[in-house]
């Protein structure tokens, strides 16, 4: 069976098709056996050909990789096949913990549960089931064991790393402010 050699391009496209997590540029590079940058041009250049040509997904690099997700332009499009409650949303309480976490990872239940004022354990072991935070290890002074975001959080947000996390708000407290008692 002799095997057709694709353009890089098509073999980028293929790869991201069936790929669950967005997948790095240097992996990509490593498993297609094509230097970085190629790959680097090769991924930019497809992004861009899909906004321009209006089509109804975008390859968006995210979460440290590259994915393939649906258009902005498409979501209506898409909801009307979404069924309804399908999409599992998280609780006012899991988003505030989630952002102490967020923002002040790598941080213990302890830390998280002086900082929101009550009891974390369920919102954290949801937030963990949902592998939205990950144990980070243990606390060096405390002995606790410490949660930090994912990919799969990065992933969700649309963002690259957590350097585009949107600023805390100038009024509230740094951690070093918060009381533990």
């Amino acid at each position: 069976m002799t095997t057709e050699v694709l353009p890089l391009s098509a073999q980028l496209e293929a790869v991201l098709l069936i790929a669950e997590d967005p997948v790095p540029e240097v992996t990509l590079a490593e498993r297609l056996a094509v230097p970085v940058p190629e790959v680097q041009q090769t991924l930019r250049s497809l992004a861009q050909e899909y906004v321009g040509t209006g089509r109804g997904f975008e390859l968006r690099e995210v979460g440290g990789g590259w994915r393939f997700y649906t258009a902005a332009a498409a979501a209506e499009y898409v909801e009307r096949f979404v069924l309804a409650g399908q999409t599992a949303r998280l609780s006012q309480a899991a988003l505030e913990t989630l952002a102490v976490i967020a923002y002040q990872q790598p941080v213990s239940r302890g830390r998280i549960a002086a900082v929101r004022g009550v009891n974390v354990d369920g919102v954290v072991r949801t937030l963990l089931a949902r592998r939205l935070i990950e144990e980070a290890g243990v606390d060096s002074e405390g002995g606790a064991m410490t949660y930090r975001t994912t990919g799969y959080f990065l992933e969700r947000l649309g963002l690259r790393d957590l350097s585009e996390l949107p600023p805390l708000a100038p009024l509230l407290p740094e951690a070093d402010e918060i009381e533990l008692s």
